[in-house]
């Protein structure tokens, strides 16, 4: 079985609840694309489709980094995961323009996680198929992550990795 569909099936921590949006349904993909003006990665939305957003299983909550930032100096935590949808109180990839707007980040970026001044998000810059990248807002760095949404949740690891 491929890496991603193994990943798939442990990526969520059911014991929390913690922004997690109502059940995904095809109509708000559509609705959250012609809002965002962007195509959400297929494997996004697979993801999504389990469990609209919300706490990321413990053992793949960073990402190695190949030079410091803020958070660390060999990773960047990804602890949770924004769903689509408008529960109050629960991120939102739709929230994305106004964070974007509120932390001066590049346009052109969906945010996945954070919660400023650092973000992980997909880059649409480089054109419809987005890079994933993390964003911090207080230093201006800019730091790709992978080439692709898959590939991140192929390259996310344990943070008790780290010390």
């Amino acid at each position: 079985m491929p890496r991603f569909e193994v990943l798939q099936v442990a990526f969520w921590d059911g014991s929390s609840n913690y922004g997690v949006q109502p059940p995904l349904t095809d109509q708000l993909v559509d609705q959250a694309e012609l809002t965002l003006e962007v195509t959400i990665p297929a494997s996004l939305v697979a993801l999504l489709h389990q469990q609209n957003g919300g706490r990321v299983a413990a053992g793949l909550r960073a990402f190695p980094t190949s030079v410091p930032t803020s958070w660390a100096s060999d990773h960047v935590p990804f602890e949770y995961m924004m769903g689509i949808g408008h529960r109050t109180g629960a991120p939102s990839l739709l929230d994305s323009v106004y964070l974007i707007g509120e932390w001066d980040l590049p346009d052109s970026l969906i945010l996945l996680s954070g919660d400023g001044p650092c973000w992980i998000g997909l880059d649409y810059r480089t054109g419809p198929t987005p890079t994933v990248g993390w964003f911090d807002a207080d230093s201006g760095l800019e730091l790709p992550l992978a080439a692709s949404f898959q590939d991140f949740v192929e390259g996310l690891t344990d943070p008790e990795t780290y010390g």
